[in-house]
């Protein structure tokens, strides 16, 4: 998949890949993601599931629910998602119930992957709404990031 044409879809990826590596320096796995509507950054977050002691502090999740405080609604219609790793099921149903417009995303997750991989959640017809899906952005970046990660705790 391509960036669509998304001049701002590599700055905006370079700074998920940012809160990827800071969470890596945090031993959180190294995820990251930045929420834009209107070419502007709202919400940006890395994985936080350790230092939050919660499973569900994913870097996707933090950055939706940042944004939608922000903007007083639980639909973020007109917003778009860059996140440096292929979504899991959980936070690809946040981002079909947000109402996402486009998902941009690094590497593909083979294992826990719901969007090209695994269940390919916006494929299914029970999914409530598809964003448009643009993978491989920084693609290399945000595999070195998660191999470096792993490789040191093995």
């Amino acid at each position: 998949m391509t960036e669509g044409g998304k001049g701002g879809a590599g700055s905006f990826m370079a700074r998920a890949l940012a809160e990827a590596a800071q969470a890596a320096a945090r031993d959180e796995v190294p995820v990251g993601a930045v929420l834009v509507r209107a070419g502007a950054v709202i919400a940006a977050a890395g994985n936080r599931t350790r230092a939050d002691a919660d499973p569900t502090a994913h870097a996707e999740m933090l950055a939706i629910r940042a944004g939608a405080r922000l903007l007083g609604s639980e639909r973020l219609a007109g917003c778009d998602l860059y996140v440096t790793l292929e979504p899991c099921a959980m936070c690809a149903a946040a981002i079909s119930f947000a109402r996402l417009r486009r998902l941009y995303f690094g590497a593909d997750d083979p294992k826990a992957g719901a969007v090209v991989s695994g269940v390919r959640l916006f494929a299914q017809p029970t999914c409530h709404h598809a964003p448009e899906v643009y993978g491989g952005i920084g693609e290399g970046e945000a595999a070195e990031l998660l191999r470096d990660f792993f490789r040191e705790r093995r």
